[in-house]
C-alpha cells in the first residue's frame, strides 16, 4: 500500500491530477467526473427549495461541501467493474447545515436516477419523525415543476411514486418495521437517535440485491455511545484516517474536536461548514451565549451546533444551582395563605409534604414535612449514604414506628401545621392520593389530583425550574437540596419537561411533592373529577 501523500493516480478517471488527492482515494478506483456531476446537475436544474414566506420556490444551491465532499465521492467513484464503489456512507453534521435539504435532494435523484430505477426508503427512529422527513421531500417534489409531472406524491400513504418506472419512495420507522424483503436504496435520518440496529441491520443488508444500492446516514452527534450511531460515527472516524481500511464506507464527520476551545469562532467555523449560507455568525454567537446559563442548554448546544457527542447526564439541578435557594422566609408565613403538594411512599419509603406560600413579590417559600419507617431506616443510611439520623435528630424527618409509613401519623401532621392558616387546596399523585384525600375533604380542605403525565407536569416543572434560576423560591429544610440533586428529568421532542424517578439515582420525592403544590398555585380549580387545568400566574 502506497503512502497516502504519493498515492497512484487513477489513469482512467477525467481529471488525474485532481483525484489522488481526494481524501477518500484508495488505489484500485477511479473516480469518474462525468458521473460524480450528473446529480448535481440534476439538483440544481430541476430541485427546488420551498418558499418559507409563501413566494415562488427557488433553484436549490449546493453547498461547495455537500457537492465536493459528498456527492462527488458517492457517485464519483466506480469499482473495476463500473458499479459504484460506495455501498454504506455516513454525514455528521450540525443542525442548520443544510441537512435536510440535501438527503431531499439526494433522495429525488435515486428515485429518478438510471442506474438503475430502484426503491427508496427513508428510515427514521419512530412513525412521527418518518412522517416529518417524508413531508420534507413531498414539498421538495410539489415545489418543482418538472419532477412534479414525474413523481407522483401520494400523501394519504406518505409515499411518492415515479410515473414512468413505478418504484417508490416510502418512509420506514424503527417501531413498525417488520418486513426485510425489500430492494434499494436508503437514507437514514439521525441515526443517532436509534436505540436499536435492527433496522438499520436489515436495511443495509436488503440493498446488496440492488447494483449500485446505497445506504447513507446524515446525522447529528448523540448522547449514547453504546448505539448503532456511535458504531458509524467510530466507522467514519475509521476511514477518515485510512479510507484503505475500508474501501466501500464513505465517512465524513463536521466537528469540534475534544481538546477544542467551545468559544472560538474558527472552532465555530470548522464544525459548521454551512456558516454564512444557511445561518449567520452572529446567530450562532448568540446560541452560544444562551447556552451557557443553563447546563441542559449547553450540552444540547455541544451536539447540535459543534457535533461533539456528549454523556447521558439528565439531572435537572446542577451544582449549587439549588442549594442557592436555601433561606429563611423574608417575612413570616402565619398571615400568608398555603397550597399542599403530596407526594406519597408506597409504605416503605420517604413520604412528602411541601407546603407552599406565596409573598407578595411573588415569590415562594417552601415548608416540607417529610416522614420515613423506622425499620430498614439504619440499613438503607449505611447502604445510600443519606442522613436520614441527621436529620431525624435535627427535626427535619418524621421516624414513624414500624415498617411501613404510618399514614394516620402523617394526616395528623400535616392538619397540626395546617392549624390556624389557610390552606387553599391540596394535590397530589392520583395512584396514592385515596385515603388521605377522604380524610383532608373530611376536614374541609379541597384535593385535588395532580396526574403524573408529561402534559400536566411540564407547566408546574418548568415554573419551579425559573423559580431557582432566578431565586424566588426559598427552603429550609436540607431534605429538598439532596433531593434536588438526585432528580432528572425527561423532555420531549417539543421541550416539555418533567421529573423522573425511573432516572434519578435517589429518592426526588421531596421535588415532586413541591412540582404538585405549585401546580395547585398556578391553576383554577374545575368541578371536573377533581381536576384542574394549568393557567399562568
Amino acid at each position: 500500500m502506497r503512502s497516502r501523500k504519493t498515492p497512484t493516480r487513477s489513469r482512467s478517471a477525467r481529471s488525474p491530477d485532481d483525484v489522488g488527492n481526494r481524501p477518500e482515494w484508495v488505489e484500485g478506483y477511479t473516480f469518474d467526473k462525468t458521473a460524480a456531476d450528473r446529480p448535481c446537475q440534476f439538483i440544481e436544474q430541476l430541485c427546488r427549495v420551498p418558499s418559507q414566506d409563501g413566494g415562488p420556490p427557488e433553484r436549490m444551491k449546493l453547498i461547495d461541501w455537500q457537492r465536493e465532499r459528498v456527492i462527488h465521492p458517492l457517485f464519483g467513484w466506480k469499482r473495476p467493474d463500473g458499479r459504484l464503489r460506495f455501498r454504506r456512507g455516513c454525514v455528521f453534521v450540525p443542525k442548520k447545515n443544510g441537512k435536510s435539504f440535501l438527503m431531499a435532494a439526494i433522495a429525488q435523484y435515486l428515485l429518478t436516477s438510471h442506474f438503475p430505477i430502484a426503491d427508496v426508503y427513508l428510515a427514521a427512529v419512530d412513525r412521527l419523525q418518518a412522517r416529518e422527513i417524508y413531508r420534507v421531500v413531498a414539498k421538495f417534489v410539489q415545489a418543482s415543476p418538472q419532477l412534479s409531472k414525474l413523481l407522483e406524491v401520494i400523501d394519504s400513504k406518505s409515499l411518492i411514486r415515479n410515473r414512468d418506472h413505478g418504484n417508490v419512495l416510502r418512509c420506514l420507522s424503527a417501531d413498525a418495521y417488520r418486513n426485510e424483503g425489500l430492494n434499494g436504496s436508503v437514507i437514514i435520518d439521525e441515526i443517532h437517535a436509534h436505540k436499536s440496529d435492527q433496522l438499520i441491520s436489515a436495511l443495509t443488508y436488503a440493498t446488496r440485491a440492488t447494483p449500485n444500492g446505497l445506504v447513507l446516514a446524515i446525522s447529528t452527534a448523540g448522547d449514547n455511545r453504546n448505539s448503532v450511531g456511535f458504531q458509524w460515527w467510530r466507522d467514519a472516524e475509521l476511514v477518515t484516517a485510512d479510507p484503505a481500511s475500508n474501501p466501500s464506507f464513505l465517512g465524513l464527520i463536521y466537528a469540534a474536536a475534544p481538546d477544542d476551545d467551545h468559544s472560538d469562532p474558527a472552532v465555530w467555523r470548522k464544525a459548521n461548514p454551512s456558516m454564512g449560507t444557511t445561518f449567520r455568525e452572529e446567530e450562532f454567537a448568540a446560541d452560544y451565549l444562551d447556552a451557557k446559563t443553563d447546563p441542559r442548554k449547553m450540552s444540547r448546544w455541544l451536539r447540535y451546533s459543534l457535533n461533539v457527542w456528549t454523556e447521558r447526564d439528565n439531572r435537572w439541578f446542577h451544582g449549587d444551582e439549588f442549594a442557592r435557594c436555601q433561606a429563611d422566609p423574608p417575612e413570616p408565613l402565619e398571615r400568608r395563605p398555603c397550597w399542599l403538594g403530596l407526594d406519597l411512599a408506597d409504605h416503605d419509603d420517604l413520604t412528602a409534604a411541601a407546603f407552599l406560600f406565596r409573598a407578595a413579590d411573588g415569590s415562594f417559600d417552601v415548608e416540607l414535612l417529610a416522614w420515613v419507617p423506622e425499620e430498614g431506616m439504619i440499613e438503607r443510611e449505611k447502604r445510600d449514604n443519606v442522613p436520614y439520623s441527621s436529620w431525624a435528630r435535627d427535626g427535619w424527618l418524621t421516624v414513624t414506628e414500624g415498617s411501613r409509613i404510618d399514614q394516620e401519623r402523617v394526616h395528623a401532621d400535616i392538619m397540626a401545621f395546617l392549624e390556624g392558616r389557610e390552606c387553599r387546596g391540596v394535590g397530589g399523585d392520583p395512584w396514592h392520593l385515596d385515603w388521605i384525600a377522604t380524610r383532608m375533604q373530611a376536614d374541609g380542605i379541597e384535593v385535588h389530583k395532580v396526574r403524573q403525565s408529561i402534559g400536566y407536569l411540564t407547566g408546574p416543572a418548568k415554573m419551579l425550574e425559573d423559580l431557582v434560576k432566578t431565586r424566588r423560591i426559598r427552603f429550609r429544610s436540607p431534605i429538598v437540596g439532596w433531593a434536588a440533586n438526585n432528580v432528572c428529568i425527561w423532555e420531549d421532542p417539543n421541550g416539555n419537561i418533567r421529573p423522573d424517578k425511573s432516572k434519578s439515582s435517589e429518592k426526588v420525592d421531596p421535588i415532586f411533592a413541591i412540582i404538585n403544590s405549585l401546580a395547585l398555585a398556578s391553576t383554577d380549580a374545575t368541578p371536573e373529577a377533581g381536576e384542574f387545568k394549568l393557567i399562568p400566574l
